[in-house]
């Protein structure tokens, strides 16, 4: 034997030897590997235009991940994975939902990080056909007024922004999600209703804002974090990341969001 294949005899013989040792010792040979695959992200729904755009955003700069994402209000989610739904990421439009999750040990109890704040503003139709201006006209009960319900975020904050200021909605619906309140303005059925100045922001034309000064009562702020139940927790860490990194923070300043 020639001491050229000698040599490539023995580095081959090496390389065998390191490849066995990572596959007993159940390391992955490559981090690309570890990168690849599909993750779940649960959102709240106020999140859908940016976590939609910050998804593809993921998917681009990782090739070979593929974010799948549900939408809905922030207490409807918390249900879903306390029943075992499978998600990888939770993304809440307020801390108290987290809270639930990291209570029930299904989120490491220091794993949320703030990414963003939201404040409320009043959505009416083109034209404001009610003549709403303030806080105080949704209390008349000839202004069809919606809200959202009291266990999702933006209803919580509803609540907070009332007893604050001693004012009192009469609403003529609740909603389990931010995004139906602002359909409901959107198609007519309401004259107003309480969402968050994000929403007005992504229905421009569609609706005109009103903007509260009470807001500064009730500020939300949007935790996300990984679930520990994650089939692809490294990709999932590597979603929240990029969400609280200089990519998500420039989508979501965007968008109208606060930071934390």
């Amino acid at each position: 034997m020639t001491r050229t294949s000698a040599l490539a005899a023995t580095l081959l013989a090496a390389a065998v030897t390191l490849a066995l040792a990572a596959c007993a010792g159940g390391t992955a040979p490559t981090s690309a590997a570890k990168t690849e695959g599909s993750i779940t992200v649960f959102a709240a729904a106020s999140l859908t235009a940016t976590f939609t755009e910050l998804a593809a955003e993921f998917e681009a700069a990782n090739p070979g991940t593929t974010v799948q994402l549900t939408f809905a209000g922030s207490s409807d989610l918390v249900t879903q994975i306390t029943e075992g739904a499978p998600a990888d990421v939770f993304a809440s439009a307020d801390e108290k939902s987290m809270t639930k999750l990291t209570d029930a040990a299904l989120v490491d109890a220091d794993a949320p990080v703030d990414f963003a704040t939201n404040v409320l503003e009043i959505a009416v139709p083109p034209g404001n056909p009610a003549g709403v201006t303030t806080l105080a006209d949704l209390a008349d009960p000839a202004v069809k007024t919606v809200v959202c319900a009291a266990q999702v975020p933006c209803g919580a904050a509803t609540a907070a922004i009332e007893q604050a200021t001693g004012s009192h909605i009469v609403p003529v619906s609740e909603e389990s999600s931010v995004t139906d309140v602002l359909g409901k303005v959107i198609s007519g059925e309401a004259d107003a209703g309480l969402v968050y100045a994000t929403d007005v922001i992504s229905a421009a034309g569609a609706v005109e804002g009103i903007e509260l000064p009470e807001s500064s009562e009730a500020v939300n702020t949007y935790p996300i974090a990984v679930v520990k139940s994650s089939a692809r927790p490294v990709v999932a860490a590597a979603f929240v990341a990029f969400v609280t990194g200089s990519v998500g923070e420039d989508v979501l300043s965007a968008a109208g969001f606060g930071k934390p």
